[in-house]
């Protein structure tokens, strides 16, 4: 028999979430899902171990999709901070939207703990590396473990509001999940407001001073 050549990764998941919604379980084995799709074993493992390895990078893989998009936008890098970020929700589930069959097939089940899913790992750190590289501007404590203390609560809050949002998205019945848009601009808005530093380091810099000019307000 005449095997596929140049099997991708692309490729694998492909057939794997086909084969998930139409079966409504994973292929049995490996053996099998190569023989289905006409390529030899030994190629699967060039890109996954295992079965959960696909159901793991189905997720990250979404994640690089947005990055692709986002990139080939001329003003996505002119954006500030809140806006990068904006893009990002509305592009990422644009691309859940597109996929929510599988979606839902895999997160429906889990949705009330989505912290616990393993299935979405990769994501994660995929997501968290992303807001890290955003610089969300936050307050200069000059000391280097409150500064880590600070760098991770933003990185995990993030993560816990993306999780909010997926599972929002997936109770959402609204025409073309607009609800899910409003909730993203609203929410984040919210977030990037609450954050706002701008008050909060006029209150240090006005107390700084006071402390330097030891005013006495007695």
């Amino acid at each position: 028999m005449t095997h596929e050549k140049n099997i991708t990764k692309d490729n694998l998941i492909s057939w794997y979430m086909e084969f998930v919604l139409e079966n409504n379980h994973p292929p049995k084995s490996i053996f099998s899902f190569a023989k289905e799709h006409n390529f030899e074993e030994a190629d699967f493992y060039k890109h996954f171990g295992n079965f959960t390895a696909i159901e793991e990078g189905i997720f990250s893989e979404f994640f690089h999709h947005t990055i692709k998009v986002l990139a080939k936008s001329d003003d996505y890098e002119s954006y500030d901070t809140r806006n990068k970020l904006l893009s990002f929700y509305f592009t990422f589930f644009e691309i859940l939207t597109a996929n929510r069959s599988y979606v839902v097939y895999t997160l429906e089940n889990v949705k009330k703990d989505l912290k616990k899913l393993k299935t979405l790992k990769f994501l994660k750190t995929d997501f968290t590396g992303f807001i890290e590289a955003l610089n969300i501007e936050r307050i200069e404590l000059k000391q280097e473990t409150l500064e880590k203390i600070q760098n991770n609560s933003i990185k995990e809050s993030s993560w816990v509001h993306l999780l909010i949002t997926i599972k929002f998205w997936l109770d959402d019945t609204s025409p073309s999940f607009e609800k899910t848009d409003i909730f993203i601009e609203k929410s984040i808005n919210a977030k990037f407001d609450l954050m706002d530093i701008k008050p909060l380091k006029s209150i240090i810099d006005f107390g700084k001073f006071i402390l330097k000019e030891k005013v006495n307000f007695s």
